[in-house]
């Protein structure tokens, strides 16, 4: 065992007995954080305009302080871009990560001192855990891709911007340095197709043991090297043990990543976002990742089926129940406050919390009041897939409420297969099945001949790939929205599939 490989066992150790020091004082560590993220910010602009010297409790906090959104918040953010300070935090922010919002055009989430450090250790500590869980450390030896945006930054008001990713890519840490790949310049390329393939010449030949990103845009990299080497990524990589993923769920994916690689690797879920790293998987054993409590985040969550009603109720961690589909807010030592992410989750664990992300609240079909979410259609279709032995390669899905006279209406499934599936009906039946096991609402509407059964429209290969260049967003950590509630995404694929 190489001197790297023994300290990484024994600082695995020693963490993983912090970690479980907070986990197992859930209530209180909440507690705690919340009191540190109201007195700190007392005297800025936001914490004077919503009272916070008055804020003795989580129901003060709720009265006084408003659900928003980054719309909603962005009067706020806009004066920290004009370069003022004490707004939503103490003093100025380190950074802007800048994403592309759906309805906000550029959003700029603001990183702090305080907030930068919790992106950096929860992505070492899910690696910590792996390590402790399964005493394995060989590939701490080997070669590590992170595939993600450019670390090149620009300056706003003196405070630099860029994509969350590749400012963390300046927080390496110095011993990971020379395994690290790709090189900084492939890195910086901006064009994603020849950041690929850049790459992959770098990788081809190297030991690689780690590999991260979104797996829609790992799949691409794997798939050049298949091109490239005629090899499955496994026998390519030998040393190839952990592949490290986030941002969409793997289920729809896992089919076709297991023939790439040619064989079982290990992988960890990862929780980041811009507005904070939520949580990893601290387990092999157990489902769902474990939610960052003593982070400098403060969570609440609201019923998803009651979130846009009037009295909708917020609840701490200690009010949670496993199952339910929980809408997550967060106020944090970024300066978000009571913000709504848009993601849904569920709690696979309550001790400790370990969650599922299960889709986006805007995310969902309700055109006849079905509300059908992601955790849902990614079921359906890895059942569905499994029961006729296909592999899909990327799928999105949007109700017809127009179907042609004499028709009822149906939800439109546009999938991309690796090989077309010798009967699409067969597929339709048992995605349908599942579904509607999952979901009694759109059983019902089935039942009630108020929707016919779903109709698959196949996607050429590279058409989804097309689609996001299209709208440039192919690549880093740009993703394909699974549900729309209207049609504007599927118009978009109907030109490309018509083409």
């Amino acid at each position: 065992m190489s001197l790297k490989a023994l300290g990484a066992k024994i600082f695995a150790k020693r963490i993983r007995k912090k970690i479980n020091k907070w986990a197992t004082d859930p209530t209180d560590t909440q507690q705690r954080v919340f009191e540190n993220l109201i007195t700190t910010a007392q005297q800025t602009a936001f914490g004077k305009d919503h009272s916070f010297e008055g804020i003795n409790s989580f129901s003060d906090f709720a009265k006084q302080v408003p659900i928003r959104d980054y719309e909603e918040l962005k009067p706020y953010v806009n004066r920290v871009v004009d370069g003022e300070k004490d707004i939503l935090w103490p003093g100025k922010p380190l950074y802007f990560a800048k994403t592309s919002g759906t309805t906000s055009g550029a959003k700029y989430i603001p990183l702090t001192k305080e907030s930068m450090p919790n992106h950096i250790k929860a992505a070492r500590n899910a690696i910590l855990c792996y390590i402790e869980e399964t005493g394995k450390t060989s590939f701490v030896n080997g070669k590590m891709i992170f595939l993600q945006g450019s670390p090149e930054m620009s300056e706003k008001n003196g405070i630099k911007l860029g994509r969350l990713s590749g400012i963390v890519a300046h927080y390496v840490p110095k011993y990971l340095q020379r395994n690290r790949m790709p090189s900084w310049e492939t890195n910086c390329i901006e064009d994603w197709e020849k950041k690929v393939d850049a790459i992959v010449e770098e990788t081809v030949d190297q030991n690689m043991s780690i590999i991260s990103g979104i797996p829609p845009w790992v799949q691409m990299y794997f798939e050049r090297l298949q091109q490239k080497t005629n090899k499955t990524v496994g026998e390519l990589f030998k040393g190839f043990e952990l592949f490290i993923y986030g941002g969409v769920n793997f289920e729809p994916y896992k089919s076709t990543f297991e023939k790439l690689i040619g064989r079982k690797v290990a992988g960890i879920e990862l929780y980041p976002a811009s507005e904070g790293f939520f949580a990893f998987q601290d387990s092999q054993k157990e489902k769902g990742m474990l939610l960052q409590l003593d982070s400098g985040m403060f969570y609440e969550f609201v019923k998803a089926d009651t979130f846009f009603d009037e009295n909708r109720e917020r609840l701490t961690i200690g009010d949670v129940e496993t199952g339910v589909n929980y809408v997550m807010l967060v106020s944090t030592n970024a300066g978000l406050w009571a913000y709504n992410i848009g993601d849904t989750i569920q709690f696979t664990s309550t001790s400790p919390y370990r969650v599922i992300v299960s889709g986006r609240i805007k995310h969902f079909i309700s055109a006849f009041g079905e509300h059908v979410i992601g955790k849902e259609v990614d079921q359906a279709l890895k059942e569905g897939a499994d029961a006729v032995g296909v592999t899909v390669n990327d799928f999105t899905v949007a109700p017809q409420v127009n179907p042609k006279e004499g028709e009822l209406p149906y939800h439109e499934w546009f999938i991309e297969f690796n090989e077309l599936p010798n009967d699409l009906e067969q597929l339709a039946v048992a995605i349908d099945k599942s579904l509607r096991n999952q979901n009694t609402y759109y059983d019902d509407l089935i039942d009630g001949k108020i929707l016919s059964r779903l109709k698959i429209t196949t996607v050429p290969k590279n058409g989804f790939k097309n689609y996001m260049k299209s709208i440039g967003k192919l690549g880093g950590q740009n993703k394909l929205p699974r549900l729309s509630n209207d049609r504007n995404i599927a118009d978009a694929l109907s030109v490309i599939i018509d083409k």
